[in-house]
């Protein structure tokens, strides 16, 4: 088995400080909680950005002053940025960020690989913006972190790869468990695994209270696994104990090493995706 992969993905587009004070907002405190993670064993970081008020942002020059946050104090981790459709379905607004140069440029970009219904809005990933999205990361050398939360999405990929818009090397996200997608069970993870693309890396999670069975199921079948507020707020079912990102990333981190899974480091991540050389302190 592959050494697990975490991916922890902080923020998210739609938990505010209302629904948990753990949630990082700014720019300080997405890089405190990057440090935090990191240190727990996260090797890839997943990041939305947000306006002072909170609202999700598209803006480059937000997004500059995350990743200069998270560059400064942790220059060995993966930076994957967000380009959801959630609330800006439109191509250009989407790209923005992938226009960051130098110790700014992110190593990976999100791309979700269809269009879904999340429980109170549509996410809208029209064919012509998936292609777009995907031909910018390629020119920028920007992997893409493939989104799949059904498996007419991982479908979809492999149209992509026969078309030579998607290229290896492939990383894979299954999303499971969000009401309108793919629910979250055993089965309906093996057959996205199954699915997935030859010789793909792979992480598995599940919204909300699905989180840790899908975390736990990935883990024994060999897989990565995504943890974060940005996909559940709790760390139990019962909804009584607020979770952190740290704890979500320790607890993932627990299983797989009860597991006998040794946990990726950062320079594995970047050397199984050829994501090149560390970037400079």
């Amino acid at each position: 088995m592959r050494p697990v992969v975490v991916n922890a993905a902080l923020t998210g587009m739609v938990p505010m400080r209302s629904d948990s004070p753990c949630v990082p907002i700014t720019p300080r405190e997405i890089g405190l909680d990057v440090e935090r993670v990191v240190a727990a064993g996260a090797s890839i970081v997943h990041l939305h950005a947000r306006d002072d008020d909170g609202a999700p942002t598209w803006r480059r020059e937000r997004y500059a002053e995350i990743l200069d946050e998270v560059r400064s104090r942790c220059p060995e981790v993966i930076v994957c940025v967000s380009t959801s459709g959630r609330n800006f379905p439109d191509l250009e607004r989407r790209a923005d960020v992938l226009g960051l140069d130098g110790d700014l440029k992110p190593d990976m970009a999100s791309l979700t690989l269809g269009s879904l219904n999340f429980p109170r809005q549509a996410s809208v990933n029209e064919p012509a913006v998936i292609r777009g999205l995907a031909e910018r990361m390629a020119e920028r050398g920007i992997v893409p972190e493939l989104e799949a939360f059904d498996l007419g999405m991982l479908d979809y990929a492999r149209y992509l790869i026969e078309r030579d818009v998607l290229r290896p090397p492939f990383y894979v996200n299954v999303l499971l468990g969000s009401l309108g997608t793919l629910a979250a069970s055993p089965l309906n993870l093996a057959l996205c695994v199954q699915s997935l693309p030859a010789d793909a890396v792979w992480a598995a999670t599940g919204i909300g209270r699905f989180q840790l069975e899908v975390n736990g199921l990935a883990l024994a079948m060999g897989g990565g696994v995504r943890v974060g507020l940005e996909d559940n707020l709790w760390l139990d079912e019962e909804r009584t104990e607020l979770a952190t990102n740290e704890a979500l990333v320790e607890r993932a981190v627990g299983i797989a090493t009860a597991l006998g899974r040794t946990i990726a480091s950062p320079r594995d991540v970047r050397a199984e995706l050829g994501l090149g050389e560390l970037s400079p302190a």
